[in-house]
């Protein structure tokens, strides 16, 4: 029996926690309440190939088109492929999806060739799998801690060997681990719009990098086209243009008729520079997405959630077209892993939006992040005790960016600013945001590097990651999925490889993932 400690309570930490505790020690850890977090938010729904007229085959191919090229195949297929089954064995612990006629109801999403996102509770798909999962984890041999700060990844020996906790009162304690797994979620907090919680702060992915794992594809933010353009930025789910609502600018027109033969239901990266653009032309205004054909009983029914939303920010979007914008949505990068979880720190796992496996490529198919979870967590537990191969072949292949750990030299006569988060946001929406260019990366990693925060503190992990985030893109000179360069908007020719982030020290120089030679960059993390 080992011991594991899973950090993160969303739909991949409690798979993980659910499925390790029938034969390890687990200990959940969660840095709040254990329902808060990204999972509980979702609600278009999780995309898998259950039903009669659909296939696994037919799953992975709309995965890889999405992916613009950089999905790494083994991860899409393992993504595809178990779907069906964590779907069922959801079902079997309780999940109560949508019907429609005695049959699983489903939806259509953007750039899904069939009609395979099931939902549940017409638009709070993510809030029905928590409280599920958090059920069977409650009933089982679990032991969980709330209001516990991820300050560390403890290693020992080159190894994971447990991690350092901060509790709300400022207490601390160090739990020893066979097997830690972070699924701590994303970035989203980056950024000042986000469709993201307030817990979404990038903790884990600037843990496993400071304990010396890789991370890959931190270029790669998703932009959801329709958050509600007010404060708090509310997301407007895809699955509302999947039933038939459409973007038209300012003076009416459907614009994204003239930019995709799929219009509103291209991929998430073309719909949201089209909105993007489409705003500049009109001096910042937001667009307004069009649902008023549905009617109200419609909306009311198939969105509850969003129409309660809608209504209480003034909208009655059964009647008006309702202002919305871009916002970031979810990283498709991460800690670099293999199919079972496993980053390049022997013992450290990680699984959901904080692991990259590369199923997602340079831009994430609709509804796949729920099954990301779920997949790649069963797989994660099944691997503990199971050894530690090598980096898998894409990692190792992949474009190296080395990044120092320590940071860089102090320039005589100054200190470093203490950063205002806030200000963060900002500087990461303009420069880094939606439309990127090579002058406004580099003045942004000349800025980050000039800011400090206190270690252990999530604006200290916000800042780490900025960093990583800033250096993947000015080391890609392309335009890829989410992340295009207006310097560079030409996708590049030839063979599309990831960007592997590998931490470096001051007084040594990392053994190469690789015979490829590595990209220096020079920004502080």
């Amino acid at each position: 029996m080992a011991r594991v400690v899973v950090v993160g309570s969303g739909v991949a930490g409690t798979t993980a926690a659910l499925r390790a505790s029938a034969r390890h020690e687990v200990t959940l850890v969660t840095k709040t309440d254990p329902a808060e977090g990204s999972t509980r938010y979702a609600q278009g729904g999780i995309a898998a190939a259950v039903f009669e007229d659909d296939s696994v085959e037919a799953h992975i191919a709309d995965t890889l088109r999405a992916g613009a090229g950089l999905n790494v195949a083994e991860a899409v297929r393992v993504l595809c492929t178990d779907g069906p089954v964590a779907v069922r064995e959801l079902i079997e612990l309780g999940a109560r999806f949508d019907t429609d006629g005695g049959h699983l109801a489903r939806g259509l999403e953007a750039a899904h060739s069939a009609s395979r996102i099931l939902h549940a509770g017409g638009d709070a798909t993510g809030a029905e799998l928590e409280r599920a999962l958090l059920s069977a984890v409650r009933d089982a041999d679990v032991t969980v801690l709330d209001h516990a700060f991820l300050v560390d990844v403890v290693v020992r020996d080159g190894a994971a060997a447990g991690v350092s906790l901060r509790f709300a009162d400022g207490g601390t304690v160090t739990l020893d681990a066979d097997a830690v797994i972070l699924a701590t979620g994303g970035w989203g907090r980056l950024y000042r719009h986000t469709t993201n919680p307030a817990v979404a702060t990038a903790d884990g992915v600037a843990a496993a990098w400071r304990a010396g794992a890789v991370v890959a594809d931190a270029e790669f933010t998703q932009f959801h086209p329709t958050a509600l353009a007010v404060p708090g930025s509310f997301l407007i789910s895809e699955a509302v243009r999947g039933e038939g609502a459409v973007l038209r600018a300012a003076d009416g027109h459907r614009f994204m008729t003239d930019l995709h033969p799929d219009a509103e239901l291209a991929p998430r990266d073309v719909v949201a520079r089209g909105i993007a653009v489409e705003m500049a032309a009109q001096g910042g205004r937001p667009v307004v997405l069009d649902a008023t054909a549905l009617g109200a009983e419609f909306l009311s029914r198939r969105f509850p959630t969003i129409d309660a939303a809608t209504r209480a920010a003034g909208f009655d979007w059964s009647r008006q077209p309702i202002p919305v914008t871009p916002a970031a949505h979810y990283a498709m990068g991460g800690v670099a892993t293999d199919t079972s979880g496993r980053t390049t720190l022997p013992g450290l796992f990680a699984v959901g939006e904080t692991a990259c496996t590369g199923a997602h490529g340079a831009n994430r198919l609709a509804s796949n992040s729920l099954l990301e979870g779920l997949v790649f967590a069963r797989r994660a537990v099944d691997a503990i005790g199971g050894g530690w191969p090598e980096p898998p072949a894409w990692v190792r292949e992949g474009r190296q960016v080395r990044v120092p750990l320590d940071g860089a030299p102090a320039v005589a006569g100054t200190r470093p600013t203490p950063v205002d988060r806030a200000a963060l946001q900002r500087l990461m929406w303009d420069a880094a945001g939606v439309h990127r260019h090579r002058d406004g990366l580099q003045q942004a990693a000349a800025e980050l590097a000039g800011l400090s925060a206190a270690g252990g503190t999530e604006d200290a992990n916000l800042l780490s990651t900025a960093r990583l985030v800033v250096a993947a893109a000015l080391s890609r000179d392309e335009s890829r999925g989410a992340h295009f360069r207006s310097d560079a908007p030409m996708t590049g020719d030839g063979v599309p490889v990831h960007t592997v982030l590998v931490p470096t020290r001051a007084s040594t120089v990392p053994a190469p993932l690789t015979s490829r030679e590595p990209t220096e960059v020079t920004l502080p993390c």
